[in-house]
C-alpha cells in the first residue's frame, strides 16, 4: 500500500501551520533544529462515548511498528515519495504522529504550540506592504505555499484516506496520550476538516498591526479567528479554496454523513472591514 495518501493528509493540517512563526515574527529566520517530540499539556477529557461517530473501515491487518518506533518507517515512507532531500528539508522527523494529532486537535483553538508542527517553516520571506498603519498583508505571502499546493491538488482523495485507515492505530495512540482514552481521533479530524471548510474569506488588503515584535491582523474578528481560521485567511483566498476543495473530498471519503451546513459555505465573508 501507497504512503503517499498519508503524508499528504499531513501536509493538507500544516500548510499553513509551517510558516506560523514566520507570520508572527515578520522576518526571515535560519530554521531551528527539530525539536523533541512534543509533549501535550492534557485537555479537559470527553465524557466517556459509546463508540465513534465516524468509524475507521477496517483494514487488512499487519504489524506496525511502535509509535516510540514509527519515525524511521515513517521517514523512509516518506523518503520514498517526495525524496530524502525534501524530507529533511521539509519535515520535522521526530514525534511524526503525535505532531500531526497534537496539530490537528489544536488547529481550532486559539493557537498551535511550535512543536506540534509536522512541518518546518514555510520557505520564503514573510512579505508586509507599507509601514505602520498603511500594513498590509503582501499577495507575495501566497506564492510561497505553491509548491506545496501542487502536491496537494494532484492527491487522490481515496487513497489518503485508504493508507490514514491503515495506520489509524497509531494516530489513535497518539491521541489518547494527549488525554482522550475514550474518544476517537478521527471524529476529531472530521471535526476539525468542518472547522476549517468554515473559515471565512477575508476581503483584500488584509491589514496589519504590529504593537510589539509580531504581527497581528488589524481588524479585531480576524484577530479573534481560531488559529486554523488564520492559517486559511493568511494562505490566500486561492490557496485556501484549493485546501477546502480537498479537504471536501476527504471528508466525503471519511464519512458518510452530510456536512454541517456553515461547512457548505465555500467562503464566508468578514464584515465589510479589510
Amino acid at each position: 500500500m501507497s504512503n503517499k495518501g498519508l503524508w499528504l493528509l499531513v501536509l493538507i493540517a500544516a500548510i499553513g501551520a509551517g510558516g506560523y512563526l514566520y507570520w508572527q515574527q515578520g522576518a526571515k529566520q535560519s530554521p531551528a533544529p527539530p525539536p523533541a517530540p512534543p509533549v501535550a499539556e492534557k485537555p479537559a477529557e470527553p465524557p466517556a462515548s459509546a463508540g465513534p461517530e465516524h468509524p475507521i473501515a477496517e483494514t487488512e491487518k499487519v504489524a506496525l511498528p511502535a509509535l516510540d518506533e514509527s519515525d524511521a518507517t515513517l521517514v523512509v515512507a516518506l523518503s520514498g515519495v517526495i525524496g530524502q532531500k525534501a524530507v529533511a528539508n521539509f519535515f520535522h522527523i521526530t514525534g511524526m504522529v503525535r505532531r500531526f494529532v497534537g496539530a490537528v486537535d489544536n488547529l481550532p483553538r486559539e493557537k498551535v504550540a511550535q512543536k506540534l508542527m509536522p512541518l518546518k517553516p514555510t520557505a520564503g520571506r514573510f512579505a508586509v506592504s507599507g509601514e505602520g498603519d498603511e500594513a498590509v498583508l503582501s499577495p507575495e505571502n501566497y506564492r510561497r505555499y505553491a509548491p506545496a499546493m501542487k502536491v496537494l491538488e494532484a492527491a487522490d482523495a481515496r487513497k489518503l484516506v485508504a493508507v490514514y485507515a491503515h495506520f489509524y492505530p497509531l494516530f489513535q495512540q497518539a491521541y489518547a496520550e494527549l488525554g482522550y482514552p475514550n474518544a476517537y481521533f478521527n471524529d476529531r479530524l472530521v471535526q476539525v476538516i468542518d472547522h476549517l471548510l468554515a473559515a471565512p474569506s477575508a476581503r483584500a488588503p488584509v491589514r496589519l498591526a504590529r504593537p510589539k515584535v509580531m504581527y497581528q491582523y488589524a481588524d479585531p474578528e480576524l484577530e479573534s479567528l481560531s488559529a486554523g481560521h488564520k492559517i486559511m485567511v493568511r494562505i490566500g483566498p486561492e490557496n485556501a479554496e484549493k485546501v477546502k476543495s480537498k479537504l471536501r473530498e476527504l471528508r466525503a471519503e471519511l464519512t458518510v454523513r452530510p456536512m454541517a451546513p456553515e461547512a457548505r459555505n465555500q467562503d464566508t465573508p468578514t464584515s465589510g472591514k479589510p
